[in-house]
């Protein structure tokens, strides 16, 4: 009978266009039954209220939520993080970004860092839970974000290092000034937000999507007003497939150095580094 419904969520996901739907299956039940996926029995005999609890969280998936904002949570870089329909949900492209920022804080000794638009945390608070020398701040447009990234550092132990603030570089300015400020601006061209799979266009926020016409909108911003937050230090920035020349050259017109470009994993040039 476990195996039974086991294999329906499988086929029912299979049937929905979903990629790896054994896994899903497995990590969708496990995290109903408490146990980690890796170590789910799909045999394992299920209780109504927990068949109950699957039926519903698969409902939602079908739907083509993301299996993160389903089950409420994802892994990213080494620490699992919350994530619910306010956030954007982190993507392992943007462990590149948290490499070359924790490398750039050990070999100069950095310690007081920014992230620009934080959501989940996932980025700020991974250099935090890495780097225990390093105090951040953290400022987002959205209130509900800055809840969900509160809770992301109580779960990390880091919120006695972490302060957060409701912020929008478009309008407001820090009195303070940072060793580090790292960003994952929102990249998309306008045009192309409605081109998005439903995973992301249907249940990531507008705010974290789009970039305005070309995709450069924040960057051309955060290039004219970061240069006055920060010491002698470095801003890291992700960038969208295709981006970071154009990146680059945004910033070299508001006299920014590019020190430096990392590839994720795919061979794609996704993180900028830049000095003032």
């Amino acid at each position: 009978m476990a195996d039974e419904f086991f294999n329906r969520t499988v086929a029912a996901l299979a049937a929905a266009g979903i990629d790896s739907p054994r896994l899903e299956a497995r990590i969708l039940l496990a995290h109903v039954t408490g146990m980690e996926s890796n170590v789910y029995d799909p045999g394992r005999k299920l209780s109504p209220r927990q068949m109950s609890e699957a039926g519903w969280l698969l409902e939602r998936r079908l739907a083509h939520e993301p299996l993160d904002k389903v089950i409420g949570r994802r892994d990213f870089y080494k620490y699992r993080f919350v994530v619910n329909r306010e956030v954007l949900s982190p993507r392992p492209d943007s462990e590149t970004l948290v490499e070359a920022a924790a490398e750039l804080i050990a070999e100069h000794r950095l310690s007081s860092l920014l992230e620009l638009g934080v959501g989940s945390g996932c980025l700020l608070l991974s250099l935090l839970a890495d780097c225990p020398g390093t105090r951040g701040v953290g400022a987002d447009i959205s209130p509900a974000a800055l809840a969900v990234a509160a809770e992301n550092a109580r779960r990390l132990k880091v919120e006695d290092r972490l302060r957060l603030v409701e912020f929008d570089y478009f309008k407001d300015v820090f009195s303070e000034r940072f060793d580090l400020i790292v960003s994952n601006p929102p990249y998309i061209p306008s045009a192309d937000v409605a081109f998005l799979a439903p995973e992301v266009k249907d249940y990531d926020p507008l705010s974290a999507l789009d970039g305005g016409a070309d995709g450069l909108d924040h960057y051309r911003q955060i290039a004219s007003v970061a240069g006055g937050w920060l010491n002698d230090g470095y801003l890291v920035l992700e960038a969208g497939a295709g981006q970071a020349g154009d990146i680059a050259s945004v910033f070299a017109g508001s006299g920014w150095q590019t020190v430096g470009m990392r590839e994720d994993l795919n061979g794609i040039k996704r993180c900028v580094i830049l000095k003032k």
